[in-house]
């Protein structure tokens, strides 16, 4: 079994890293490293979000023609990538995943309420917004060498996913699906419970302890579901 991951808004592959001491030795873990970051930072900012759709697309489909056993995970920003690569790949009528995990995003079909448009803000203000949220160490704003590079994808990463609309046709997915939120996320009961209408197979909704970046917290937790989910 494969488990190809995707980051969050500014992430990159490595914050899948430890994951690997933790997931069962019959699961290969295959972190994504998107533009602009990793090896990969002297690439060019996506345009739209299509246009990172078509790459990772171009990252996944030799691996996924070889063998139909995998699994996607994406948190946040990654889940809707992972939503997004999976309906193409339906769309193309490729091997689909056997499981999908959406972790700290409500479903694509489901308006939430209104969203700060933090690609708009100015710096000042994105970066008190941006530890609002967490998962950006205080530390990290402290070397403007790391500043001038992060906060411009970190804008754009924002605005991908902002500027989609909610889907108008819900196209369910056949295999089961798995939804990972944290407690204190500023996510609505609607959005959470309208993943269930996006697969004809079963829907299993999990909540953990901690805000949006509870991943980082809960990894052990996370990892054991899983490891229990895939086996």
């Amino acid at each position: 079994m494969k488990l190809f991951c995707f980051p969050y808004a500014g992430g990159s592959s490595i914050i899948y890293n430890n994951w690997k001491s933790y997931l069962k030795s019959d699961i290969e873990l295959i972190a994504i490293e998107l533009v602009g970051r990793g090896h990969r930072i002297n690439e060019a900012h996506y345009i739209d979000l299509n246009d990172a759709i078509n790459d990772v697309f171009s990252l996944v489909i030799d691996e996924i023609k070889e063998r139909d056993s995998y699994a996607f995970f994406g948190h946040s920003m990654g889940a809707k990538i992972v939503y997004e690569l999976a309906q193409r790949i339906s769309e193309k009528r490729l091997p689909g995943p056997q499981h999908i995990f959406f972790s700290g995003r409500g479903a694509p079909n489901i308006l939430g309420v209104k969203e700060i448009e933090y690609h708009k803000l100015p710096d000042k203000e994105f970066k008190k917004e941006i530890l609002k949220l967490g998962g950006t160490p205080k530390e990290f704003f402290e070397h403007p060498e790391l500043v001038d590079i992060f906060l411009p994808l970190l804008k754009n990463d924002f605005r991908l996913v902002h500027e989609e609309a909610p889907i108008n046709e819900i196209k369910p997915f056949s295999c089961d699906i798995t939804v990972f939120i944290g407690k204190d996320e500023d996510l609505t009961p609607e959005q959470i419970d309208g993943w269930k209408m996006n697969t004809l197979g079963s829907c299993t909704i999990h909540y953990f302890n901690g805000g949006h970046f509870f991943i980082n917290e809960k990894t052990e937790e996370v990892i054991r579901r899983i490891n229990s989910t895939l086996q």
